[in-house]
């Protein structure tokens, strides 16, 4: 078995991976990526639509072109790489095991690790939908592969199941290339998306969205020929009597994502209720010296977020290699961030206490879409320490806050941090 030593090896060779790994090249550390895939770039790749790279190169880009800034900065840095290489397990003495058709089974000694392995679609089998399993029903990452990569059609008439990014621009792409995309249906009350997805996907090509529905059946045996939706109340049970049936072959999932775990797990590090990693606010997970970032720790909406927090996480394994792998800092006293009212979820899941004159950024979604709200911090003691206007939040998009706790006089006997969007006080003066 070959065995390689480096200072960083990041697993994912994506937009999070990449970005990482020309951080830690340019701090003079030894860094290799192993990708599964036959090519770098991730999923970035078949993501032929325009609207990337407004935030890290102040300019509109497609997906591709995008990508390719990174890959060709990685090739000139000399940064070495592996393609169709499957990591199958790393240890919490940070060994990667891995494997390629051209070395076999190998072994990599590393001093920090950057999870990057992104996320992966929810499937049929994740929202049991009752009917046979015809040929035609894919996920709307799925149909973007064969139609953008591949140059294949799967289908003529579409279905599309859930309001998410994916789905709207794929019902856009169809239209484009002649296919009928009779309904874009979404379970909830409201569009699951971007807003300018719905508007420039969606709106400006008549495509009928219709909220507070989900399909119920899938019909036809060999191939879809239709499907039923139904109507949901607000605890998403089927209305009964509203059933309507659309005839189509195809229908096209776009149903959430998942951040690609397994290993994580498998390595010991405490998995989120939201599926990715609990991690500091080194972006550090629970295993000493391992990193995440990019959509393995949280999906986001858009890839120059990704980047920027790949960016830190490259930076923090760094400063692990430079500083802490000599001289370890004891994380004794920590402070748990807990997502409050109308938040879903917050990252960092913790802070370090040592940590505290650094400015901490947090991201975060809401549950429910909401205007004219406050965004506020509250520590252990119920006082409030920090709070911010914002006239709408929307679950689709991530809220990024950049504060440093010192200067909001946090206490220092604090060991909770709430996180909580409400309703603005002169909002609710003025309704009563």
């Amino acid at each position: 078995m070959k065995i390689y030593e480096v200072d960083v090896a990041v697993i994912g060779g994506g937009s999070a991976g990449l970005a990482a790994a020309i951080v830690v090249k340019k701090a003079d550390l030894n860094v290799i990526i192993l990708e599964r895939d036959k090519e770098l770039g991730g999923i970035t790749l078949q993501c032929i639509h325009n609207g990337f790279g407004l935030h890290e190169f102040k300019e509109e880009l497609t997906g591709p072109e995008y990508i390719q800034r990174f890959i060709d900065q990685a090739k000139e840095l000399e940064i070495p790489y592996k393609l169709d290489t499957m990591v199958i397990e790393f240890t919490p003495d940070k060994i990667i095991y891995a494997v390629n058709n051209r070395e076999g089974l190998i072994e990599i000694k590393a001093r920090a690790i950057i999870l990057a392995m992104g996320c992966r679609e929810r499937t049929r089998g994740a929202i049991n939908i009752p009917g046979f399993r015809s040929a035609g029903i894919y996920t709307a990452g799925q149909a973007q592969r064969f139609v953008n990569i591949e140059g294949y059609l799967p289908g003529r008439t579409f279905v599309i199941l859930g309001s998410g990014d994916i789905g709207m621009i794929m019902a856009r792409r169809l239209t484009w290339e002649g296919c009928q995309v009779k309904a874009v249906v979404e379970i909830q009350p409201y569009v699951s998306g971007l807003i300018r997805n719905q508007v420039q996907c969606l709106d400006d090509y008549g495509i009928p969205l219709i909220t507070s529905y989900t399909v119920t059946k899938i019909h036809g045996k060999d191939r879809v020929k239709g499907v039923t939706i139904s109507k949901v109340d607000r605890n998403f049970d089927r209305v009964i009597g509203s059933e309507k049936f659309i005839e189509c072959d195809t229908l096209l999932l776009s149903v959430g994502l998942i951040p690609e775990n397994e290993l994580t797990r498998d390595a010991g590090a405490h998995i989120s209720e939201m599926g990715g990693p609990i991690v500091d606010n080194n972006l550090e997970t629970t295993v000493e010296g391992v990193f995440a970032c990019g959509n393995v720790l949280q999906v986001h909406d858009l890839v120059d977020l990704v980047t920027a927090e790949a960016k830190r996480a490259g930076f923090n394994a760094v400063e692990y290699v430079k500083e802490r792998y000599r001289k370890k800092i004891e994380k004794k006293e920590i402070i748990k961030c807990v997502a409050g009212e109308n938040v879903n979820y917050v990252k960092p899941d913790f802070i370090n206490k040592s940590d505290l004159s650094k400015d901490i950024i947090f991201t975060f979604r809401v549950k429910q879409p909401d205007r004219r709200i406050q965004i506020q911090f509250k520590d252990g003691k119920n006082k409030v320490i920090y709070k911010r206007k914002k006239l709408y939040v929307i679950p689709s998009e991530m809220i990024e806050l950049k504060l440093n706790l010192t200067e909001q006089q946090i206490d220092s006997d604090c060991n909770s941090l709430e996180i909580e969007v409400i309703p603005r006080p002169e909002v609710l003066i003025e309704e009563d």
